[in-house]
């Protein structure tokens, strides 16, 4: 007898059991099969800046990043996050102890949590999340605790209160994620200052993902939850160059911490990727000293594209969240006489030649999320009004 030997016991590790191939992989599938406008996966049609691309291709033909870079990054990128983090937010760090350069902020997440839980820490995250966020918990041997944003006059709101009782003598970290995917919240001054203070008030570690920092619009301010009084110490604060400079698929990421933190987390690190992305290393670091009008352009640009987007839906029938940051539109399908957003998203593509994203995905409640369906904006102007009209086709 040939073949896989028998077995009552699944191949799957039971942590990851709930997890099955990633909705993002799914749709983006559907939209190829179909020809469908795909504004489900957040990724850019257009790449980013042309001379942050010739950066990349002078280390290829230079030599620098060909072979293994160090395992923190290369220097020049580690102190162009410093600075950057200084420049921006007033934040110090020190390149060689308090920053590390990962394969994408999905990396820095799964090895934060790694490194800093042990089997049955609870981890306070706000709901819906990211998905990655659910199984580097899983991995960790963690138990998530959400706390859910609703609906409120627009915008998706923290429960302060909620969040204050999610806390018990087994929470370990809190999982922060400002500006907010897939909600595009954008925490505020007080929120923020109301995290760090039972941060404090109950000796948590806090892991913030930050990656959408320079996409926030009208009256928003992205303000880093290190820079709160008590939160230097206990925050892993996570960032990356894919959103900011349009470069996804590079894969270049980052912590910044102190130096006890990043030491931990590059302990999970090294043994994941170990390194990764050699010669983009030091093109981001290039782009990451580009000048404010670079990040001023781009969310001028993101912001009328937003706008196109939203108001299409709107007149399509949508109840319609205008986000505050990232590059994600939340809208509800229940003025369309509907209320599941898997069986809406999946028929979509049929229906209008539109693929989106049910966010039912980004719930441990999904009955909570059900009715919430997400768009992506990242596209040329063109593929945005050609998607609103034929939503408003449907």
């Amino acid at each position: 007898m040939t073949g896989m030997t028998s077995t009552a016991r699944p191949l799957l590790n039971r942590r990851l059991a709930e997890f099955g191939t990633t909705i993002f992989a799914e749709m983006s599938a559907l939209a190829a099969a179909t020809g469908s406008i795909n504004l489900g996966q957040g990724f850019p049609d257009t790449d980013g800046p042309e001379e942050i691309r010739e950066a990349a291709v002078r280390a290829l033909r230079d030599g620098r990043g060909n072979q293994y870079p160090p395992g923190p990054g290369v220097p020049e990128l580690r102190t162009a996050i410093a600075a950057h983090q200084l420049r921006r937010y007033g934040l110090s760090y020190d390149p060689d102890t308090e920053v590390l350069v990962t394969a994408g902020a999905t990396e820095a997440i799964a090895a934060a949590l790694l490194a800093l839980l042990e089997p049955g820490d609870e981890v306070v995250a706000l709901e819906p999340y990211y998905d990655s966020y659910a199984a580097s918990i899983a991995l960790a041997g963690g138990r998530r605790v959400p706390v859910t944003l609703r609906p409120h006059e627009g915008r998706f709101r923290l429960d302060l209160d909620e969040l204050r009782a999610a806390v018990t003598d087994r929470t370990r970290l809190l999982l922060i994620n400002t500006p907010h995917n897939p909600t595009g919240t954008v925490l505020t001054r007080a929120e923020l200052a109301a995290i760090a203070e039972l941060a404090v008030e109950r000796d948590l570690l806090v892991v913030t993902d930050e990656v959408y920092e320079h996409l926030v619009f009208d009256d928003a301010e992205h303000l880093p939850l290190a820079a709160f009084p008590g939160m230097r110490e206990r925050t892993v604060t996570i960032g990356s160059a894919g959103k900011t400079y349009s470069f996804t698929g590079w894969k270049v990421g980052w912590v910044t911490a102190a130096p006890g933190l990043v030491s931990a987390v590059r302990s999970a690190k090294q043994f994941l990727t170990y390194v990764s992305a050699g010669p983009f290393q030091y093109a981001v670091a290039e782009a990451l000293a580009l000048p404010d009008s670079y990040y001023d352009d781009l969310r001028r640009s993101l912001r009328e594209r937003r706008d196109i987007l939203a108001t299409g839906l709107a007149e399509a029938g949508f109840e319609v969240f205008r986000p505050a940051g990232t590059y994600f539109v939340t809208t509800d399908i229940r003025p369309l006489g509907e209320k599941d957003g898997f069986a809406f998203c999946r028929a979509l593509p049929e229906r209008a030649g539109v693929v989106a994203i049910p966010n039912a995905v980004f719930y441990d409640d999904r009955e909570a999320g059900a009715p919430f369906v997400r768009f992506a904006f990242c596209k040329k102007e063109d593929v945005l009004r050609e998607a609103a009209a034929r939503l408003r086709a449907m």
